[in-house]
């Protein structure tokens, strides 16, 4: 596996693992639907939350959580209609979150991020 897949990786079980100990019920982690991906899908409370996660080894390239541009958060609104459509939810609210997680382990969470 390529490095930044593995950097990823880690940062998707950092961000699953942060959200149970905030008392979120993690359903799904990457979850696919053709080319459509969700990195986590979760409950907290009667809220179905859908966190994108982005992990940077290093600040080259900047903040992790500057990496959700507009096109990004289109298609993850997208694929969150997909995963409503195939489990049949009607949820009453739901949230898009970021995880950004840095090279030192510092996680970050911007809820409704966009």
């Amino acid at each position: 596996m390529a490095y930044h897949h593995e950097v990823g990786k880690k940062g998707e079980l950092l961000a699953a693992s942060h959200l149970r100990d905030k008392k979120y019920e993690v359903l799904h982690t990457n979850w696919t639907y053709g080319k459509l991906e969700l990195d986590i899908v979760a409950r907290y409370q009667d809220v179905l939350v859908f966190v994108e996660v982005k992990t940077r080894s290093t600040q080259y390239f900047g903040m992790p959580e500057e990496a959700v541009h507009a096109n990004k958060a289109q298609l993850i609104r997208r694929a969150a209609d997909k995963y409503m459509q195939q489990y049949n939810l009607q949820p009453n609210e739901i949230r898009f979150d970021i995880i950004a997680v840095t090279v030192n382990q510092e996680i970050m969470h911007f809820e409704d991020a966009f």
